[in-house]
Formats: structure tokens, C-alpha cells, sequence
């Protein structure tokens, strides 16, 4: 993960965000590419809220100017390399036209489009439409312990697989890995499974990485609440799962696990569709 991108996002967690990616970029001895986005400027705008929005141009400008400042400063004393983007338009298409030649990109778990509500719909947006990992960080994040177990959500599916195969440099630093399924009282039969867990294991094993296969009942209150019950009790640094295994749309309105999963991140969660 030599090319690490960075949504630089005014509000009282960017200081802790940052931490961590600097120091996910010296692990990897990598580049970070910060961007900064800003609302598209609506002098124009025919719509009734026209004026109320292009006021507020002046002061995200503003913000940026000293979020990129006070940046700067920081950045000054780190021993990486970096660049900073300014763009201007949504987050998510910001970061997603920016992407195409970044090995993850990293932002933290609140909205920067919706006043820091979750869950967060730049990260699912994200997950789904960019071609590398998202890793999305809890509020109170300040640092990805790379001495705690991870645990990778495995179903057999194509995106498990994605996920499993995205993480693979940071499963790698993982002090051990478990490969947990849920097992759902509407579970298909194992035979149906496009991959049973130790084709899983054995993918982790010609990297050099041992993991230990768990498999865990959905109990009363669903498959994300067992997903965060067993990474709780095993104490991980990092959850790794595909993202949106149904259509997208019926997920984000009717829910499932990825939305579930994006209300309450507990410990740094690493998304591929």
C-alpha cells in the first residue's frame, strides 16, 4: 500500500485521522495524497436555496484555507512524502476521481456531506464505485494497532474475496487473523457456498499468513451485531469485509449488514466490494 489517499475534512477529528495515516504511510514507506473538497460554487443557481448556498462559499473556503494550513504545518515535521489536492464538488466523487492509481483510500466514519451523520454514504459510495480498499476510521482512532489480532467477515462470496485479497499487506502485519462466518438461520447449505472458509485460509496461507477459522451464530439480533460481538471479544485492531453483497440500493434503504456495520465502527474497518 504504497499510494495512500487521504479525505482531509475539517472537523475535531482530522488531527487523529491524520495520525494514523501517517503512520500506515511510513509502514509502507508510501506516498500520502491528501484532498481537500469543496462544495461547487453556485453563482448560477435558479433554485430557492441559490443564495443561501453560494454565502456559504466564502466560509468553506475559509476553512479549507486554514484546515490546509494548520496541515501544513504538521506535515512539516513528518518524515513522509505527500502532495495536497484541493478540489471542488462532492467528497465522494472527489476522492473517487482520484483513486485510480491509490492503494487505499482512508476517511473516518461521519458524513463530511451530511453534518457528520452516520452512516456514512461517502464510505459506502466508496466501497462500492472505487477500484482500491476503503479504510474507514472510528471517531476516537488514533492509531491502527498492528500488535491486535484482525478479523476478516467471510461468506464465500466474490466480494469476501475482494476484501480478503485487498487487506492481504495489512493481514501481513496482524499479530494473528481470524476468518469468521456468521452462520444465519436462513444459512444455505455449506455445498452452496461459491467458497467454503478454507479456501479462504488456504489463499492466506500461500502468503506466509496462518489464520484461524471461526464460525459464529447470528443469534436474535443479526449478522453485524455477531460481526461486532466476536471481533469485541477476541480484542481486534481491524475488521476486514466486502461491501454490499445485495444490490446496493436495497441495502441502504432496507438495511444489512454493510450499513449496520458503517452505524457503529468500533475498531478501523476495511471495505471492498
Amino acid at each position: 500500500m504504497k499510494a495512500i489517499l487521504f479525505n482531509a475534512h475539517s472537523d475535531e477529528g482530522h488531527s487523529r485521522r491524520l495520525d494514523v495515516v501517517l503512520d500506515l504511510v511510513r509502514a509502507f514507506d508510501g506516498h500520502l495524497t491528501l484532498l481537500n473538497a469543496v462544495p461547487y460554487e453556485a453563482a448560477a443557481s435558479a433554485d430557492p436555496y441559490g443564495a443561501a448556498f453560494a454565502a456559504m462559499v466564502p466560509v468553506w473556503r475559509e476553512e479549507a484555507r486554514k484546515l490546509r494550513e494548520e496541515t501544513e504545518k504538521d506535515l512539516a515535521n513528518e518524515d513522509v512524502r505527500w502532495d495536497w489536492i484541493d478540489k471542488a464538488g462532492p467528497v465522494s466523487l472527489a476522492l473517487l476521481q482520484n483513486s485510480s492509481l491509490a492503494d487505499l483510500i482512508v476517511l473516518g466514519e461521519r458524513d463530511p456531506t451530511t453534518r457528520g451523520k452516520v452512516p456514512s454514504f461517502t464510505a459506502g459510495e466508496l466501497a462500492v464505485t472505487a477500484g482500491c480498499p476503503v479504510l474507514v476510521l472510528p471517531d476516537d482512532c488514533e492509531r491502527l494497532d498492528f500488535d491486535k489480532p484482525a478479523l476478516v467477515a467471510w461468506d464465500g462470496s466474490a466480494e469476501a474475496s475482494h476484501a480478503l485479497r485487498a487487506a492481504l499487506p495489512l493481514l501481513k502485519r496482524a499479530s494473528s487473523v481470524y476468518l469468521v462466518s456468521i452462520r444465519t438461520k436462513k444459512s444455505r447449505k455449506k455445498d452452496t457456498l461459491d467458497l467454503p472458509p478454507t479456501r479462504g485460509a488456504d489463499y492466506l496461507s500461500h502468503y506466509g499468513i496462518k489464520c484461524e477459522v471461526v464460525e459464529v451464530d447470528e443469534g436474535d439480533e443479526g449478522t453485524a451485531h455477531a460481526l461486532k460481538n466476536a471481533a469485541d471479544v477476541r480484542d481486534v485492531g481491524l475488521v476486514v469485509m466486502g461491501a454490499y453483497g445485495r444490490t446496493r440500493i436495497s441495502e441502504w434503504i432496507f438495511g444489512g449488514v454493510t450499513r449496520a456495520m458503517l452505524s457503529d465502527i468500533r475498531v478501523p474497518l476495511l471495505l471492498k466490494h
